[in-house]
């Protein structure tokens, strides 16, 4: 596959996170051109600075014919997913599809499949891998020595969603929406694959999209690892605690802070920058593009993580029974 020196992207959704992509690729990546833009109601235009010449379509059959589109990014609902993708697929024009990949296990494998199939590049934007607090943490996790247990908690605030929201998540809640990152981040984490699910949900989606999750997940090491995600009220919370044979980390990613303490009751402590973490997705994906190596953040890893995610809501169906990996499609 040939890519342009400048490479032409098309952006599929243009709400609140999608204007986020369209801006970094217009003023803060100059190896890339934002080509055009598709949204539900394209007389709205593209109203970011520079983005004038940027061509708005209202059907993204259009976009993905358009040849001056050399790569497709979907921030969309994730329902749209799989047919966006596959169309893009189809066209042989890699895609960056924000997390999750699918609502579903078995739509996942369909879009990593036919991404395969045709040799097409396909990203999941995980975002918070590269979130510099994770990055500090992964760069730091030898110290830990031999991983015993790893907790996580992500807490998102209800206000400013809309009321269909969850239809977008094929009405799944705060364990998709959010809760995937931290599927995903165990892992990055242990470098470990899954081999056991619980979990235990307030709601129980489709009829009541479930607002907090816990799920009990053993690596194939058999380490456990405790995730909680909720919608909240206020105060977004994003932390995890990681112990280990030689000592323990706190990190916070909301707040920006990590506290080591090892095994003699040592301790520091250090605070990490802002990440832009939509921008540097958005330039992995261009690099992968542009060297012709490995994509990040793999379709399979998002596969993997909606495969969690679909093990849980499995779990939380059958009344926290125990779901050993991997799952029949």
């Amino acid at each position: 596959m040939t890519v342009p020196s400048q490479i032409g992207l098309g952006l599929i959704g243009a709400g609140r996170h999608g204007i986020r992509y369209a801006r970094h690729v217009i003023q803060d990546i100059p190896d890339a051109r934002l080509r055009a833009v598709c949204r539900q109601h394209p007389e709205q235009g593209l109203d970011v600075p520079g983005g004038e010449a940027v061509r708005i379509y209202g059907r993204p059959e259009e976009l993905i014919a358009d040849p001056l589109v050399d790569a497709i990014v979907l921030v969309v609902p994730p329902v749209l997913h799989k047919d966006l993708c596959l169309a893009a697929v189809s066209a042989r024009k890699p895609v960056l599809i924000e997390k999750p990949l699918a609502t579903t296990y078995r739509d996942a494998c369909v879009m990593v499949e036919a991404a395969a199939r045709a040799g097409v590049p396909l990203m999941t934007a995980h975002t918070l891998r590269f979130d510099e607090t994770i990055q500090s943490l992964l760069a730091s996790r030898s110290r830990v020595g031999r991983p015993q247990q790893l907790v996580m908690t992500s807490h998102i605030e209800t206000k400013g969603r809309s009321l269909d929201h969850a239809d977008g998540y094929g009405r799944r809640g705060a364990l998709l929406e959010f809760g995937v990152h931290l599927l995903d981040l165990v892992r990055v984490l242990t470098g470990e694959e899954i081999e056991t699910v619980q979990c235990v949900l307030n709601q129980m989606p489709p009829a009541h999209p479930e607002t907090v999750a816990k799920v009990h997940l053993r690596t194939m090491s058999e380490m456990p690892c405790s995730i909680e995600v909720a919608r909240v009220a206020a105060g977004r919370v994003g932390r995890a605690e990681w112990i280990g044979s030689e000592g323990r980390f706190l990190a916070d990613w909301t707040n920006r802070h990590i506290r080591y303490t090892d095994s003699a009751s040592r301790s520091e402590e250090w605070s990490t920058a802002l990440s832009p973490t939509v921008l540097t997705t958005l330039q992995e994906f261009l690099r992968a593009l542009q060297q012709h190596t490995s994509m990040p953040i793999t379709g399979e890893d998002g596969c993997c993580a909606v495969e969690i995610a679909e093990a849980c809501y499995r779990s939380a169906e059958a009344d926290g029974v125990t779901i050993t990996l991997p799952l029949r499609s």
